[in-house]
C-alpha cells in the first residue's frame, strides 16, 4: 500500500465552502483599493535571504526563530521563504525605479511564511493584505493610510471603536529614539533582576522589543519605563497632531499608546494597531507605521514611505465571531438531465445562460449514467440553486426546457424555447420581478 502523505503542519488547505469566503473577501479589499486609488503589487514568495537579515535585523524573533531559509542547491544562494510584504516591495520599487515618476500608493494581498507554533489565527503558511505608500513624508498620509482601513472595515460590516478599536503612537526621529533608548536601557538595568533571560539578552541590542515582553515580571517594569512620547522633539510632536488632527476631523476614534512601538531601527513617527477583543490573545487585526529608513537600509535612495498589514485569517475569524461574513452564493439553476441525449442541448442551453450572468451547474453523469430523476432532484434541492432546469424527453421532442422553482414563494413551473434561451434568460437572475417567468 503506497504511503499517504498528509500536508505540511502549519500550512493549512483552503477547501470549499470556506474558499468563498476568501474571494468574497479579496473582492472586497480590491474594491476598496481601487476606489483609493491603490494599485496592485505581486512580489515573489522567495527572497534573498539577506533582504530579511537586513530589513528585519539579525536580533529579531523572525530572523533568529522564525524563517524559513534554505541554500538554493543549483546555484548555492542562500534563499528565504518571505516572512512579510514589506520588504520585498521596497527591494522591488528600488529595482525597478519605481519612483522616478514620484510617489506610488501600492496593495498586494499573498501568503507569508515564519516557522511558529501553530495555533487558532496564527500559522505558519498565513496570507496578508499590505499597503505601502512611498514617496510621501507628509502626516496626511499617515492619516490617509489609517483612514483607508477604516473604509475596508465599513465594507466588511465593522465598526470602528466597537468591533476594532484604533491605537496610535509616535517613535519621533532616529535621534530622539536614541535619547529614550538610553533611557530605557538606564531604567532596565536598573531592574535587571526582574528580567528573564530573553529581555537581559535583548537588552543592549534591541531594548524596545524589552516592551513587549509577555514575562509578567518584565511587563511590570516596563509599566514604569521611559514613555518615547516624552523624548519628541517640536517637529515630530507636530507631525503627531497633525495626524491626530485628520483623524479626529473624520471622526475616527483612537486612542494614544505609547506602549506601542516597532523593535526596527528603520521606523519612525507614527505608529499604529487596529486590534481587537474578540479573538483572545491574538487581539491585532492590522498594524502600521512610517518607515523612512528601509529604502537607504536597502540600498536605494532615501525616500519616505508608509504602510501597513492585514492578517487575513485572523480578519476572517473576527468576522465569523461577529456573524458578519455572508452565505455563499448557491446557483440559480441546476440542469437536471434525465439521459445522455440530454447533455448536448443542456451544455449549450447552459452556455447561454452564463453568458447573460446566470449562475447555472451541470449534473454531471456518473458511470452508470446521469442517475434517476429523483436523485437528481435531491442534488438540485441541496445546491441551493433556485431553480430546476429539466431537459427531458417529451421538452427536447417540442424544442423546450422545463423551468421548475425549487424555493417557496416562486412563480410555477413553466416551459421556455431552446431556441430563444437569451429571451428568458435574464428572469432567472437574483432580484427579477419576472422570477423564472419569460
Amino acid at each position: 500500500m503506497v504511503e499517504r502523505i498528509a500536508g505540511v503542519k502549519g500550512m493549512n488547505d483552503l477547501l470549499p465552502p470556506d474558499s468563498a469566503q476568501w474571494d468574497w473577501l479579496e473582492e472586497r479589499v480590491r474594491s476598496v483599493m481601487q476606489r483609493w486609488g491603490y494599485q496592485g503589487l505581486r512580489t515573489p514568495i522567495v527572497e534573498p535571504t539577506a533582504l530579511f537579515v537586513r530589513g528585519l535585523g539579525e536580533v529579531t524573533d523572525i530572523v533568529e526563530k522564525e524563517m524559513y531559509s534554505f541554500v538554493d542547491r543549483l546555484n548555492g544562494d542562500p534563499l528565504t521563504l518571505r516572512p512579510e510584504g514589506t520588504a520585498g516591495v521596497v527591494r522591488a520599487t528600488i529595482e525597478h525605479k519605481l519612483l522616478y515618476e514620484g510617489g506610488k500608493r501600492l496593495y498586494y494581498v499573498g501568503p507569508m511564511f515564519r516557522h511558529e507554533r501553530p495555533q487558532k489565527g496564527r500559522y505558519r503558511q498565513f496570507h496578508q493584505v499590505g499597503v505601502e505608500v512611498l514617496g510621501w513624508p507628509g502626516p496626511d498620509v499617515d492619516a490617509e493610510v489609517i483612514l483607508l482601513v477604516r473604509a475596508l472595515w465599513k465594507e466588511l460590516g465593522l465598526q470602528e471603536g466597537r468591533d476594532v478599536h484604533l491605537e496610535l503612537n509616535s517613535l519621533g526621529q532616529p535621534a530622539e529614539r536614541a535619547a529614550h533608548r538610553q533611557a530605557l536601557i538606564a531604567h532596565f538595568e536598573a531592574h535587571a533582576s526582574s528580567l528573564d533571560e530573553e529581555a537581559l539578552r535583548r537588552l543592549h541590542t534591541n531594548p524596545l522589543r524589552v516592551l513587549d515582553s509577555k514575562h509578567p515580571a518584565v511587563q511590570a517594569v516596563a509599566e514604569t519605563a521611559p514613555r518615547l512620547l516624552d523624548f519628541l522633539g517640536p517637529e515630530s510632536q507636530a507631525h503627531l497632531d497633525a495626524v491626530r488632527a485628520v483623524l479626529e476631523a473624520c471622526a475616527v476614534p483612537y486612542r494614544i499608546n505609547p506602549r506601542l512601538v516597532r523593535g526596527m531601527d528603520y521606523y519612525n513617527l507614527t505608529v499604529f494597531e487596529w486590534v481587537t477583543d474578540q479573538l483572545g490573545a491574538q487581539g491585532t487585526v492590522c498594524g502600521g507605521g512610517r518607515y523612512d529608513g528601509l529604502m537607504e537600509q536597502l540600498g536605494g535612495k532615501p525616500a519616505p514611505a508608509v504602510g501597513w498589514g492585514l492578517g487575513i485569517e485572523r480578519l476572517l475569524l473576527l468576522l465569523q465571531a461577529l456573524g458578519r461574513i455572508p452565505a455563499p452564493v448557491p446557483p440559480d439553476v441546476y440542469a437536471i438531465v434525465p439521459d445522455a441525449a440530454a447533455m448536448a442541448p443542456a451544455m449549450v442551453t447552459l452556455e447561454t445562460l452564463r453568458q447573460a450572468g446566470v449562475r447555472a451547474v451541470l449534473h454531471a453523469a456518473g458511470e452508470q449514467g446521469p442517475g434517476s430523476m429523483k436523485s437528481q432532484f435531491r442534488k438540485a434541492d441541496a445546491s441551493g440553486a433556485r431553480f430546476a432546469l429539466v431537459f427531458g424527453g417529451d421538452e427536447l421532442a417540442a424544442g423546450e426546457v422545463t423551468l421548475k422553482p425549487l424555493r417557496d414563494g416562486q412563480a410555477h413551473q413553466q416551459r421556455h424555447s431552446l431556441a430563444d434561451v437569451a429571451s428568458w434568460a435574464a428572469s432567472l437572475l437574483p432580484g427579477s420581478d419576472n422570477q423564472g417567468l419569460a
